[in-house]
């Protein structure tokens, strides 16, 4: 099994599930997508000393993890 940091933690810019689904693709080269999840690099806990997410920021962020997940693995 492998777990996958697909989305930044760094930047409040959402990426497309289209984006992390080709990144989940170019692992499924080496290893079975069905041995594959997704996820922040490091949660959000990078950022709890500074102004960089607001809590609707990291909403939107892993609602758009959940929607890739079901758009891949469906649900």
């Amino acid at each position: 099994m492998a777990v996958l940091g697909v989305m930044s933690t760094k930047v409040r810019e959402l990426e497309t599930v289209e984006a992390i689904g080709k990144r989940v693709d170019e692992a499924s080269r080496y290893i079975d997508i069905d041995q594959l999840g997704i996820c922040p690099p490091c949660g959000f806990a990078s950022s709890f000393d500074t102004d960089r997410f607001t809590q609707d920021d990291e909403q939107r962020k892993l609602a758009r993890l959940i929607e890739t997940a079901q758009t891949i693995w469906g649900e």
